[in-house]
């Protein structure tokens, strides 16, 4: 695998930090502002509502500049937003901050996606994917602890300014190291990208996104709290099992990884079916503190074992949009990111407790399963149909041989 492609894996540690560190920083946010819980959890889904917006805009504003280029651009831009977030004096400069810097990592994912896969060959797209995803995932196994230990020791604040210079360290690496335009001679032409998204098959493959990711991430975003208020976890704890999370999360990644390109869809169906069930079991056990640590790191796995699958599909169902399919994808996961947390406030508000988070994340899984089997339908209906086979008679042994006159 190239280095770029694994360069292109940091930055997105260093951002995807910022994404998810939060669910370790609600409490202490939520308090140092005077807003409530579910409030303080607004802030996840104003950073997805950002990346939703995002990245089809700024995938197609940038489709002739070069990628080193509007990468490096993306990167100043949400290092700058971290620096005014980690000054903001109230929670609307907070949430305004988490908006700019959610549209920059938006463009950054889009335009890393077509990066990475036009670095290596078509066979090996999935792990390239699952290389730049896993960025992400070390960003719950290491990242989002951190975050979570420097907000305990020395304010939340400390959090946002570690990903504003993290993220700078990263921009310089890939200035050294990706080449000043990645991908094929051809040019991206905005026609054909709008032409390619016309696909049913592909918007499906979006709502699995959409579903596979939401059911996952609405947990996470409410696990430090659950596991202190619910549980019973010490706060002193709640980073390790945090990083329990991300270990599950790295342990699916890479099976999924490894089985993106073979199989697909029946990663993706049993990645639906055992997040569904975890989701399910953690809202009935968790109270129970040995049976909780022991869902974590599955809920972790099953989350990120699909994330391989859905990143690379969409660019077999349309090849000749390799700009604007992954930046619609993006969008894809973070309209479940800002759903899915926005829901579970909301059951939150009704009075139904913190497991009734999970509750929502089971209820998503299953729709994330339901979509996978109808995309499993619709790809034998598709399939090409073989040719019959055809069969020379065999002449009897022995017996008379005729040719015509």
């Amino acid at each position: 695998m190239p280095l770029a492609v694994h360069l292109l894996g940091l930055a997105i540690f260093a951002q995807g930090t910022s994404e998810f560190m939060l669910s370790g920083l609600l409490p202490n946010i939520a308090t140092d502002l005077g807003v409530s819980l579910p409030d303080a959890g607004l802030l996840i889904s104003a950073f997805a509502i950002g990346m939703v917006v995002g990245a089809p805009v700024l995938a197609v504003a940038t489709l002739r500049v070069p990628r080193r280029t509007a990468l490096i651009a993306f990167q100043l831009v949400f290092a700058a937003g971290h620096v005014v977030g980690a000054l903001a004096p109230g929670y609307g400069v907070l949430f305004a901050t988490r908006v700019v810097s959610a549209v920059a990592y938006a463009g950054f994912w889009s335009v890393a996606a077509a990066t990475a896969v036009s670095l290596v060959p078509q066979k090996s797209r999935g792990r390239a994917m699952s290389v730049v995803a896993m960025g992400l995932t070390l960003a719950t196994v290491v990242g989002v602890p951190a975050g979570t230990v420097l907000s305990q020791h020395a304010g939340w604040r400390t959090a946002f300014w570690a990903v504003a210079a993290l993220t700078l360290l990263s921009a310089l690496s890939l200035r050294t190291a990706l080449p000043a335009i990645a991908g094929g001679a051809e040019l991206p032409n905005l026609r054909r990208e709008l032409t390619g998204l016309a696909r049913p098959r592909l918007w499906l493959s979006y709502l699995i996104t959409t579903l596979t990711f939401g059911a996952g991430v609405v947990t996470f975003s409410y696990l430090a709290p659950l596991l202190t208020e619910v549980t019973g976890l010490p706060a002193g704890w709640v980073p390790a099992v945090l990083a329990l999370y991300g270990i599950g999360g790295l342990i699916g990644i890479t099976v999924g990884g490894r089985h993106a390109d073979s199989a697909p869809l029946r990663t993706l169906s049993v990645g639906a079916a055992l997040l569904t069930l975890a989701s399910a079991a953690l809202a009935c056990t968790a109270a129970d503190l040995p049976v909780t640590l022991v869902l974590v790191p599955v809920l972790g796995f099953t989350a990120y074992l699909v994330n391989p699958v859905v990143q690379s599909r969409v660019f077999r169902l349309a090849p000749d949009a390799p700009t604007l399919v992954p930046a619609v994808n993006t969008s894809a996961f973070n309209v479940g990111i800002t759903l899915t947390p926005m829901l579970g406030g909301l059951t939150i508000d009704a009075g139904l407790g913190l497991p009734s988070v999970a509750w929502v994340g089971a209820a998503t899984g299953l729709l994330g399963l339901a979509a996978t089997a109808w995309a499993a339908t619709l790809e034998r209906r598709n399939r090409p149909t073989p040719p019959p086979l055809t069969t020379t008679p065999r002449t009897p042994v022995g017996a008379a041989t005729h040719t015509e006159p």
